[in-house]
C-alpha cells in the first residue's frame, strides 16, 4: 500500500536562511541509514517537508526503523501518493485509503490539511471541511471529533497530493554534522554510551576512546566496549574507537600516589589523553557520562580537579540525572543489556576502598610530581600504541 514517507522534522525549521544546509544533512543522513536495508530509495526535500520514495520492494519495518534513528528527523508517515490531485479523484482516492488503512470503519476522525499549491481549487481550511463532509458520505458509521479524534486525516496538497493517518515518532534533535565531532570516553558501563547519544543527537560526530588494562581487564570488557560502540554507532555513523593500553600508567600511580587519590589522578591521566586524541582528531571537545554525586570522582570537588587538566570543553549531558533516568535512556537506545554484563573496566578493578571525595586541586597537583620522568615514558608509549577500530552497526 505505501511506497511514501513524509519525514518531518521540527527545530530546523526555525534556522532561517540557513535552514538549507540543516535540510541537506538530514537528507544525507536518511539515505545513509536507508542503505543498510533492502530497497532503492530516493529521498528529496521540499518546502519544510523531506519524501522519501522507494523505488521497488523493501521491508516496511525496516524502513521506519532506519528512519527512526535518524537525529533530526521529529516523526515519519507512510503517505499515499496521488498523482491526479483533482477534487474529485482526491475525495475518492482518500476514501479508499481509508477503506484498505482500516477494516472496521467505525470511529471519530478529524481532517487536516496543507495546501501548498497557492491555485488549488480549495483552501486548506475548506479542504478540511469538504473532506471531512465526502468522508462522513462514504461512511456513515464514523464520526466528526475535532478536539479529540481517534484517528488523524492528513491531507496535503502539493505538486501531487499525500493522504497519511499513522505517525511514527523520530529521534529528534539535530542532524548529524551540523555541530562538529567530540571525543567520547567510553567505558562498559551504563553511563557514557548514553552520553555519546545525548550530545550526538545535537549533530555532533562521536570519536570514542577507550581505556584497557590487560591483564587485570579482559578481552572480553574490551569487546563488550566495541559491542557498545556498535549499537550507539546505528544511531551515530561510524565511530572511530581508539583502545588505549593503560596499564603502565594505572599500575605506577597505584605504587607511587595515595590510594585515597588514586581514582582522581588516574581520571586526570585519562582526560588528557582523551583531550591529545581529540586534539589529534579534529574534535572539539570531550564528553563523559558523568552525573554529580554517582560515585567518589563525581563529587562537585572531584569534577573540578578532574577538569583542572583539561583545556578544551567537556560536555556533561547526564550532570544531572539520577540513574533510574539513565537507565531508562540506555533500555530505549538498546545498550543496558551490554552494559550490565559482568566484565569490569579498568576504573572498577583500580577503585580504591576510601576514595576521597573532596580532592584539593594543589595536593592532587603535589601528588603527581611524584610521576614525573618515569611518566612522561609511559605515556608517550600508550599514545605510541593506541589500536584503533572502526566501529559500524
Amino acid at each position: 500500500m505505501y511506497q511514501a514517507f513524509l519525514v518531518k522534522y521540527a527545530e530546523i525549521g526555525i534556522k532561517g536562511k540557513n535552514r538549507y544546509k540543516f535540510e541537506n544533512a538530514l537528507c544525507e543522513q536518511v539515505r545513509y541509514h536507508l542503505e543498510k536495508i533492502e530497497g532503492d530509495f530516493e529521498v528529496k526535500r521540499e518546502q519544510g517537508r523531506i519524501f522519501v520514495e522507494a523505488t521497488g520492494e523493501f521491508d516496511f519495518d525496516d524502513a521506519i526503523q532506519a528512519m527512526q534513528h535518524v537525529f533530526g528527523v521529529s516523526s515519519i508517515s507512510p503517505v499515499q501518493v496521488i498523482e491526479d490531485k483533482s477534487w474529485e479523484n482526491l475525495t475518492e482516492k482518500v476514501g479508499d485509503f481509508l477503506e484498505q488503512q482500516y477494516e472496521d470503519a467505525e470511529f471519530t476522525f478529524k481532517v487536516k490539511a496543507r495546501r501548498s499549491d497557492k491555485h488549488y481549487v480549495y483552501t486548506s481550511p475548506e479542504i478540511c471541511t469538504e473532506m471531512g463532509a465526502a468522508i462522513l458520505e462514504r461512511f456513515p458509521k464514523l464520526r466528526v471529533d475535532v478536539h479529540a479524534p481517534e484517528v488523524l486525516i492528513w491531507v496535503e496538497v502539493r505538486d501531487k497530493a499525500y493522504v497519511y493517518s499513522k505517525v511514527y515518532a523520530g529521534a529528534g534533535g539535530m542532524p548529524l554534522g551540523t555541530n562538529g565531532k567530540a571525543m567520547l570516553l567510553l567505558s562498559g558501563g551504563i553511563d557514557s554510551p548514553v552520553a555519546g547519544y545525548m550530545i550526538a543527537k545535537r549533530g555532533v560526530y562521536i570519536d570514542a576512546v577507550y581505556f584497557h588494562a590487560p591483564p587485570y581487564t579482559s578481552e572480553r570488557a574490551k569487546q563488550k566496549v566495541v559491542d557498545l560502540a556498535k549499537i550507539v554507532s546505528g544511531y551515530v555513523g561510524p565511530i572511530r574507537l581508539h583502545v588505549v593500553d593503560f596499564t603502565e600508567i594505572q599500575m605506577y600511580i597505584y605504587e607511587t600516589c595515595p590510594h585515597e587519590e588514586l581514582t582522581i589522578i588516574m581520571r586526570r591521566y585519562m582526560m588528557r589523553i582523551a583531550q591529545d586524541l581529540a586534539e589529534k582528531n579534529d574534535c572539539l571537545g570531550l564528553i563523559t557520562g558523568e552525573s554529580i554525586g554517582q560515585v567518589a570522582s563525581q563529587t562537585m570537588h572531584s569534577l573540578a580537579a578532574t577538569n583542572d587538566v583539561c583545556t578544551m570543553p567537556v560536555y556533561r549531558p547526564l550532570i544531572g540525572f539520577d540513574k533510574q533516568e539513565i537507565v531508562e535512556l540506555s533500555e530505549k537506545i538498546g545498550t543496558y543489556e551490554t552494559s550490565i554484563l559482568p566484565y569490569e573496566d579498568c576504573c572498577t578493578i583500580f577503585v580504591a576502598k576510601h576514595p576521597v571525595t573532596k580532592p584539593q586541586v594543589e595536593i592532587i597537583r603535589r601528588s603527581e610530581k611524584k610521576l614525573a620522568g618515569k611518566m612522561d615514558e609511559m605515556y608517550r608509549k600508550a599514545m605510541d600504541t593506541v589500536e584503533v577500530i572502526l566501529v559500524e552497526a
